[in-house]
């Protein structure tokens, strides 16, 4: 008897270390990592199309707002997101986007740069956060608060694994959806 009220009072004491997995905790992980490189591979499900757009290649995050996607294939493209510059290569052409000109883009933006930096008041700026699972498999909601960028994306989902993003998937607010899978090269 007194062997399990021992039992039970120190499983009482233990408790608040298995408390539940929450948002705040969740940035927290996410913010650790100052970046790294990883292989990526998008399906991007379009409505005009009879079957999806699958490309791949490497992308590499440095915290807490430089991103490069490099697409190999099925055509090479360079996507560099600098502070708020959007940059794109493809074959010869490059365009340059001031985001600070494009609010619903920057908000796109800011989900991914925002979800990667753990950066939480960027994210709640224009997004309802919703979290499901625990530290080992995560999965974090956005949905859009702001009617005009609603108008543009229903949802964004992303999934993890302790503080590494795995998969990003973009329900547009046309129908259209991408997945975005994510492997990291150097998981420390």
């Amino acid at each position: 008897m007194i062997k399990r009220l021992v039992a039970a009072l120190l499983l009482c004491l233990a408790m608040p270390a298995f408390a539940d997995f929450d948002v705040a905790q969740l940035m927290n992980d996410l913010a650790k990592h100052k970046g790294g490189k990883a292989k990526f591979v998008e399906k991007k499900t379009i409505a005009m199309l009879d079957k999806p757009v699958i490309s791949s290649g490497e992308m590499t995050y440095s915290a807490p707002d430089r991103l490069e996607k490099r697409t190999l294939l099925p055509k090479p493209e360079l996507l560099t997101l600098d502070k708020d510059l959007l940059s794109i290569e493809r074959e010869k052409q490059k365009l340059t986007i001031n985001l600070n000109n494009q609010p619903e883009a920057l908000a796109f933006i800011d989900s991914i740069r925002g979800t990667l930096s753990g950066n939480r008041a960027a994210l709640e700026k224009n997004y309802g956060l919703y979290l499901s699972g625990n530290s080992n498999k995560w999965v974090l909601t956005l949905l859009p608060s702001d009617q005009k960028i609603a108008a543009l994306v229903l949802r964004i989902v992303v999934s993890g694994s302790k503080g590494q993003v795995r998969s990003i998937e973009y329900l547009q607010a046309d129908g259209d959806r991408s997945l975005l899978t994510i492997e990291p090269l150097d998981v420390k």
